[in-house]
């Protein structure tokens, strides 16, 4: 089959090689001719504009959107919905909120293009681990993009699926992506009380290793922690400062209009703010009140 990748970022880049290996055609685009240029090393054809992708394409056309989630997504939809034709496919595999996809499948649909959410997990492995795809859409249009979908996934009856309607896979990512946050910070919080732990010199490399094998809380977070600890244990290099890409604050909003409780989702999506607060005035504001009701001591800022 052959598509147009529209957004050549690191993910989109793999995930049009990945196609290329397997046999597809993928046309690319990237508003940077440098990027463009590197992808035609790569197998993929190079575009320099939506129009010359688009018409690189023989009918039915697909056009794979991989850019950033809100006005950039909106924009590049809405002019395809002018350069494609009935029967043609729009599939957003980017990190768009559930909510978006559902009006942008509503805005295409009278012009009969067809549309899909594709949620997209795999991040920088997925060139070679494959990618775990949660499609929402039409039925008939998500078997008709099966060679797609299967070559981008680990295997061709695994890691990927039409979850439900238009909507409905990236509401599934965004809830993989809250649960993300979760095990995430857990496993933080545990390597922080190990390495607090001086007096046993705990070499948290291995600790990690130990734990890939045999234990309960073995997964690819724990394999990625590991490679973390074995390139630096003290992680000094990195500035503690924690960003969140949307996909965590739209399931804790969901959870309050659902009324289902999610606090440890919530409370790490508050932690990463909490990693942002160079002043931490909450912090000053507590050592102050600790000091004035019980005289308990306060350090002094240098």
């Amino acid at each position: 089959m052959e598509l147009a990748m529209i957004g050549l970022g690191k993910m989109g880049m793999n995930m049009a090689t990945r196609l290329v290996r397997g046999g597809h055609r993928a046309v690319g685009f990237a508003r940077t001719p440098a990027t463009v240029a590197e992808a035609e090393k790569l197998g993929i054809e190079g575009a320099h504009s939506l129009e010359e992708a688009v018409g690189k394409l023989s009918s039915p056309r697909i056009v794979w959107v991989m850019v950033p989630a809100g006005k950039a997504t909106d924009d590049t939809i809405e002019h395809l919905s002018n350069l494609l034709s009935k029967g043609d496919i729009v599939i957003d595999g980017g990190n768009s909120n559930y909510k978006d996809s559902v009006r942008h499948a509503a805005m295409l649909e009278p012009k009969g293009i067809e549309f899909m959410d594709c949620g997209t997990s795999g991040g920088i492995w997925g060139l070679t681990e494959g990618y775990s795809l949660m499609i929402g859409g039409r039925p008939g249009v998500a078997e008709k993009m099966r060679p797609i979908f299967e070559t981008l996934a680990p295997g061709p009856d695994k890691g990927w699926g039409r979850v439900g309607p238009y909507g409905a896979g990236h509401f599934v990512k965004m809830v993989h992506n809250g649960i993300e946050y979760g095990m995430m910070q857990a496993f933080a919080e545990g390597f922080s009380i190990l390495k607090a732990k001086e007096e046993f010199g705990l070499d948290l490399a291995q600790v990690s290793h130990i734990w890939q094998y045999g234990s309960v809380v073995r997964s690819w977070l724990l394999d990625l922690a590991a490679r973390a600890l074995e390139e630096d244990g003290t992680l000094e290099h990195i500035k503690p400062w924690v960003a969140d890409s949307g996909e965590g604050r739209w399931t804790v909003f969901e959870s309050i209009d659902l009324d289902v409780p999610a606090p440890v989702i919530t409370l790490a999506l508050q932690m990463r703010f909490a990693s942002r607060d160079d002043e931490n005035y909450t912090a000053r504001m507590l050592a102050a009140l600790r000091n004035q009701f019980g005289g308990h001591a306060i350090k002094k800022a240098e």
